[in-house]
């Protein structure tokens, strides 16, 4: 199965700490962040892996190589215009022929991918208008995400804007998507998957599920989530 990582974003946020390198690149005690979703995925035997890059891309090729030694095999999508969550899907389309996993480039799940796995292909085996399952993370204070609206089968029913604060399910941003999807993604424009492709797959009477992570969620994307996610790996390794 491929598992993709959008990993092309540009990281204004974290300016400060980037410097001359792509946001998935920011260091985190000795090491890129992208080098721990990679060993994430690797340790749930994800090895067959494309990731999106986009801004300062040599940066991200330059390092990781064909991942052989990671113990996984990498393949470069690589846009010349950023285009979006959807656009940087789209742009690997040439990779992509059976079920795939996404991961967002600037964020971190402490999940059960192959339970992520298992659960799409169950509800996707028993209903072919399953078009996705999206790792789903409880938070108390979903104004900062947007919250996702679920029926009483986790399915998901809407995405609520970021509004005012209160608990909630919101995206963990970890995907289990069917080829599909490619067709609702337009050519050669910016489109979001969050706020395009999914309300689109749920206007057209099409599911997606939601699939409830307990375990440490982290957008690093803020120096608040970056420092966050510091002082997580410190504890890891002591």
């Amino acid at each position: 199965m491929k598992a993709l990582i959008l990993a092309g974003g540009l990281g204004t946020r974290l300016r400060p700490l980037l410097r001359d390198r792509p946001k998935p690149m920011v260091p985190i005690n000795g090491k890129p962040f992208l080098e721990y979703q990679i060993e994430q995925l690797r340790a749930y035997g994800l090895s067959d892996l494309v990731l999106c890059v986009g801004h300062l891309a040599h940066h991200i090729e330059d390092y990781f190589g064909d991942g052989r030694d990671w113990g996984v095999q990498i393949a470069y999508a690589v846009e010349t215009d950023l285009l979006g969550t959807a656009g940087a899907i789209k742009g690997a389309q040439c990779f992509i022929e059976d079920t795939f996993v996404v991961l967002n480039g600037d964020s971190y799940l402490e999940a059960d991918f192959l339970g992520l796995i298992e659960s799409h292909w169950q509800r996707h085996s028993a209903d072919s208008r399953t078009i996705g399952t999206i790792a789903i993370v409880g938070v108390d204070d979903a104004a900062p995400y947007g919250k996702i609206e679920l029926n009483g089968n986790v399915r998901l029913l809407g995405f609520e804007e970021k509004a005012d604060t209160k608990p909630g399910w919101v995206n963990g941003g970890v995907y289990v998507l069917e080829p599909t999807i490619l067709d609702l993604i337009p050519t050669g424009r910016v489109a979001s998957i969050e706020k395009e492709t999914y309300p689109l797959i749920l206007s057209q009477n099409r599911y997606l599920f939601g699939y409830p992570v307990q375990g440490f969620f982290v957008d690093i994307g803020t120096p608040e989530g970056y420092h966050r996610f510091c002082r997580y790996v410190e504890k890891q390794v002591r």
